[in-house]
């Protein structure tokens, strides 16, 4: 593993965020700039679980002449599926009541 490994990783990691956020079903109560930072560090992760455990396939994707294993990539989206889950979840944890009424009170208030 190189260190221009792990920099493509963290560049490739914002789309890995996005793409996450895309898998998961439903609305994530979670900014983009923290989607992108899961997709980051999700990348870096992925790239040194697929190096720690060898876990390579023979069949790649090139982006500008860059080889990018199919394997090590379904690692990454897998680790940032997980974590924007579970930044979603902390997000709802942490919502503060108040938040809910503020919410009820502006859809009580459309109604009428």
């Amino acid at each position: 593993m190189h260190i221009q490994d792990y920099v493509a990783a963290i560049i490739f990691g914002a789309v890995i965020g996005v793409v996450a956020r895309i898998i998961l079903p439903g609305r994530q109560p979670i900014g983009l700039i923290l989607t992108v930072l899961i997709g980051m560090g999700a990348a870096v992760a992925g790239t040194w679980a697929a190096d720690r455990w060898d876990l390579h396939s023979s069949k790649h994707l090139v982006v500008s002449g860059h080889q990018y294993d199919w394997l090590v990539i379904g690692v990454q989206v897998g680790i940032a599926v997980v974590g924007v889950a579970i930044a979603a979840l902390l997000a709802r944890a942490f919502r503060s009541d108040h938040d809910d009424h503020d919410h009820d009170h502006h859809r009580e208030h459309y109604r009428h």
